[in-house]
């Protein structure tokens, strides 16, 4: 007989409650929204409010709701990489089936029940974090929160740099060159940021695993950790290809692409990863205090550039940005990223921030040096 669990997020004033008849899933819940979020065990039978997503091995399930998007009319897409068929019925349930990875997804907006099924305990751990992730954004965006396609770092006393700027600009670079040095991890990648009435605009964390290059691993001096806590049993997150692995126990320290060469192949890194393998602190929040926006240029020494930056759309978490996990269960607000009044708002105060448009090169140390002597004049 399987055991059933429950694991409770909470970020901000929102919360949602994973459920499960395998406990390997909750388990991960807890694992991987643990150190930004607040994650814990819950009993089952205390479940009572929505929103609740139900995250189950279950074969048979599967099947039926396989079966059923695929007698009925659907439409197909691709998420998480893998084709996806969405259906939809005239009571707004959306039933969503990726048969290469033996996952479906429901959404019955009527009841606030969200559900996750599949045949096998990780590939539906691994769905159920992205649902219950996409949850509370919804839950966020909808208490007033933007989400933004940027970086954070945090000081001891939470004053928070933000870095911004698109794929390739270095903010995942700069954020971690900061962290390495001593500043506190808050995201490498995206961020909810809400200005509260006095104008302070407070940040949370967006968890996720870090896609970390082989040439960053060994500037950050991480390599020869991982490759050793990778010889010992350890694991990296489980969405990293096996050749990543390969490449770090064989002690490769340069850059691995796909076939084709236009994407790097990179190390994924568990949140808890961070301050368990790297010794990195992480936060859980902060107070934007300044604005970094970093171009890198490889033989540049790391300067100050003059021109100034203005937020654009790009800036934000949706359309064209949200690249990788579309909404297809409308878990949402329009847009993704917050209302057009709290996103203006959002830009208005960080226009009010010092701002940063800095030059880097690809002497990690000397960016690191160079960053924390300009943010703490």
């Amino acid at each position: 007989m399987n055991t059933v669990t429950a694991t409770r997020l909470h970020a901000a004033d929102v919360n949602i409650t994973m459920v499960s008849n395998t406990p390997a899933v909750t388990d991960y819940a807890r694992r991987y929204f643990g150190p930004w979020w607040n994650a814990f065990e819950v009993l089952p039978a205390s479940v009572c409010a929505t929103p609740v997503v139900f995250a189950d091995v279950d074969a048979d399930q599967y099947a039926t709701l396989q079966a059923l998007v695929e007698t009925c009319p659907h439409e197909e897409t691709t998420y998480a990489k893998a084709a996806t068929l969405v259906a939809r019925d005239t009571e707004g349930t959306i039933t969503a089936v990726s048969s290469t990875q033996q996952l479906a997804y429901r959404h019955e907006p009527a009841n606030g029940r969200l559900s996750v099924i599949g045949t096998e305990s990780e590939p539906v751990a691994l769905a159920a974090a992205r649902i219950a992730r996409d949850a509370m954004r919804g839950l966020l965006l909808r208490d007033g929160w933007t989400l933004l396609h940027a970086s954070a770092v945090t000081d001891n006393n939470c004053r928070t740099v933000l870095t911004f700027g698109e794929k390739g600009a270095g903010k995942t670079t700069t954020a971690l060159a900061l962290a390495n040095l001593g500043w506190q991890l808050l995201a490498n990648d995206r961020i909810f940021v809400r200005p509260d009435e006095g104008g302070q605009l407070h940040v949370l964390p967006w968890p996720s695993a870090a896609a970390i290059g082989l040439g960053l691993l060994d500037a950050l001096g991480w390599h020869d950790v991982a490759r050793k806590r990778l010889e010992a049993g350890e694991a990296l997150h489980p969405t990293q290809h096996p050749d990543v692995t390969d490449a770090v126990l064989a002690g490769r320290r340069e850059p691995l692409w796909e076939p084709g060469g236009k994407r790097e192949r990179k190390v994924q890194v568990y949140p808890d990863q961070f301050a368990d393998w790297f010794g990195l602190k992480l936060a859980t929040g902060g107070l934007a205090q300044a604005v970094l926006f970093p171009r890198i240029r490889r033989d540049a020494p790391p300067a100050v550039e003059g021109c100034r930056r203005t937020l654009s759309d790009a800036d934000f978490m949706h359309g064209a940005t949200e690249d990788r996990y579309a909404d297809i269960l409308g878990l949402a607000p329009a847009g993704g990223s917050g209302s057009s009044d709290a996103r203006q708002s959002v830009a208005y105060h960080l226009e009010k921030l010092p701002q940063h448009t800095v030059v880097l090169g690809h002497d990690l140390a000397a960016n690191a040096a160079f960053l924390h002597q300009l943010l703490s004049e």
